[in-house]
């Protein structure tokens, strides 16, 4: 959407009142077209407050305003920054061959699918017209190619975030390809994406998207402690990584992380059943490390470190070592209405608590049993 989101409905009925107002030697017969007045038709509504209008509708109404006439298309396709398909559910291929090259200044396209609709033709159009996207959303595009990677790395360098889940045909080649354009890449999604997440291609990404803060490679079988560790070593702002699933990785592949990914704040290894103790105790123990090494700088916040971390199916994890972890990071939480670490299938992990529930635990105690 574009223009000021905190414009109020009162003040957008003020402003038509004000425009439509026809001056008393301006009528015509008809009422809309005047002299000397405000405005004259349609088309003459000031582009900022067009603008401020579409802001307020969704996107559907927004594609239908542009065809009202030749001005309103102008000002629209000019001033659109954000626009989402989302909402077709049929001809959304044709409908982006058609307002792509129209709407050249847009930042942000969803094209998320309930059933696979765009294909790479379209992608290419997009590639071709809209140079200035940053995000892009094409979940759930099963009939994409490696042609719709190539497209995007020539013609959208500025990628920041970059959703391609479910995209089960691209290749990791295609996918390497496109990491060394697109370098400011801060969030990919490649959930499901069997063929193109491989260890080669996260080698690339390690390589040229040093600003890479999030990444989701749930279910993604074919990784291994090579492109995790690659990644470990050349992104090392990563925050968010999702490895549900991945069940080639080993603890190698956290301790590179704990290690080098100093604003860690979100791991998941659900399912990922090669990871032990050896593991758990590297996190708390980068905890240490980290305070030892910004104490001198700057008061340490229990917020920093992990926040949430999913070790559920984990089942060679013991409470010893899950317990050094959450003691280590007050933000994880196992009580209730806040799981933050979550440990689900694991039931010889249920003794591990936060110090939130054994304090709520306590003062339990405390009030069923009083001192006489």
């Amino acid at each position: 959407m574009v223009g000021k989101d905190n414009l109020r409905a009162e003040d957008l009925n003020l402003c038509f009142e004000k425009l439509m107002m026809l001056g008393k030697n301006g009528i015509r017969k008809g009422g809309v077209k005047m002299e000397g007045g405000i405005i004259t038709e349609w088309k003459d509504i000031p582009t900022e407050l067009l603008l401020q209008i579409v802001s307020l509708v969704d996107d559907k109404t927004v594609i239908m305003a542009s065809g009202v006439c030749r001005g309103w298309r102008d000002a629209i396709c000019l001033g659109l920054t954000h626009l989402s398909f989302s909402w077709c559910s049929k001809n959304m291929n044709n409908l982006v061959l058609s307002l792509a090259p129209k709407f050249t200044k847009l930042q942000s396209l969803i094209l998320r699918q309930d059933k696979p609709q765009l294909e790479d033709h379209a992608v290419e159009t997009i590639a071709n017209c809209c140079h200035d996207l940053q995000v892009l959303d094409l979940s759930k595009s099963f009939k994409l190619s490696d042609s719709s990677l190539y497209a995007l790395a020539h013609g959208c360098p500025n990628l920041s975030k970059l959703n391609i889940s479910g995209c089960s045909a691209f290749s990791d080649s295609a996918l390497a390809y496109l990491a060394s354009f697109c370098r400011k890449l801060k969030v990919l999604n490649l959930c499901g994406c069997v063929k193109a997440a491989s260890d080669s291609a996260l080698q690339a990404i390690g390589c040229y998207c040093s600003q890479l803060q999030s990444l989701n490679l749930g279910w993604c079988d074919n990784v291994s402690d090579v492109g995790v560790m690659s990644l470990a070593y050349g992104c090392p702002d990563l925050r968010t990584l999702d490895l549900c699933g991945c069940v080639r990785i080993t603890d190698d592949s956290v301790i590179a992380l704990a290690n080098r990914c100093l604003h860690l704040r979100s791991l998941g290894l659900y399912y990922c059943q090669n990871i032990t103790d050896r593991a758990m105790y590297s996190l708390a123990h980068s905890r240490v490390k980290k305070t030892s090494m910004w104490e001198s700088v700057k008061e340490i916040n229990d917020e920093d470190g992990l926040r949430t971390l999913n070790i559920s199916q984990c089942t060679a994890l013991t409470p010893p070592a899950v317990q050094a972890v959450c003691d280590s990071f007050p933000a994880l939480h196992t009580c209730s209405g806040r799981h933050s670490l979550i440990m689900s299938g694991c039931l010889n992990l249920m003794s591990v608590h936060c110090a939130c529930a054994f304090h709520a635990h306590r003062t339990a105690s405390n009030v069923a049993h009083p001192a006489h």
